[in-house]
């Protein structure tokens, strides 16, 4: 038989059946675990006595002196049985509260299998693909509204984009001719004063040098 057998009581009979709870068990053995530990306190302490009474009597009474350190020896046979014990005690302890919490691990995943059992027995598949088919199609829908609410309306009038181009170069076109005309226009532009110095007057022999080049020129056209 297992080890967590032999702790349920598992094969039948009264144990089985009427048996006390894992957490019974378990506060049970803690109340044992602490009952051994002040056990161990008082051997510890009464170790320490007998050591003290065997050297204080030493050579001068050696029959109370042995006396002492058998008593010694009986309650450190004592003190290492509960250290035995306790350390069983202790891994029974363990096993128990494992155990429980392993049940109750089991217990709720089993009451959460049957909640989603309980939650999909009314679900169908094909219902559920409908479902979702519909979603996707209303959502489609409503970009499609969005869409179209977004778009500028011109409230029932609708105008040619490739006139309306058109006509905006024509007045760009009249603007710049204008602005052309002022630039260039006679009255817009201020002509430059004239000067109130003479100028200086070209030197004779430039001026007959001129001459006769026009001479030169002028006997050139009569003999073609």
């Amino acid at each position: 038989m297992s080890v967590f057998g032999k702790l349920f009581g598992a094969g039948g009979g009264k144990a089985g059946k009427g048996g006390p709870t894992p957490q019974e068990a378990i506060q049970r053995l803690r109340d044992t675990e602490e009952m051994l530990s002040k056990k161990q306190e008082f051997l510890e302490k009464k170790i320490e006595q007998e050591l003290t009474a065997a050297k204080k009597h030493g050579t001068k009474n050696k029959r109370a002196a042995l006396q002492a350190l058998k008593r010694k020896k009986r309650y450190e046979k004592q003190l290492a049985q509960i250290d035995g014990t306790l350390s069983t005690i202790e891994f029974q302890r363990e096993a128990l509260e494992n155990a429980n919490t392993n049940t109750e691990v089991l217990k709720n995943m089993g009451y959460a299998a049957k909640a989603m059992k309980a939650a999909h027995d009314n679900m169908d598949i094909d219902k559920v693909d409908e479902l979702m088919q519909d979603i996707a199609d209303q959502q489609e829908l409503a970009e499609e509204i969005s869409t179209a609410i977004s778009k500028p309306v011109g409230f029932g009038e609708e105008f040619d984009e490739d006139e309306l181009m058109a006509e905006l170069e024509e007045l760009e076109q009249e603007e710049l001719d204008k602005n052309l005309l002022e630039i260039s226009g006679p009255e817009t532009v201020p002509l430059p004063n004239v000067p109130s110095i003479a100028l200086p007057s070209k030197p004779a022999k430039k001026k007959e040098e001129e001459d006769d080049d026009m001479k030169e020129l002028e006997n050139w056209a009569g003999s073609i």
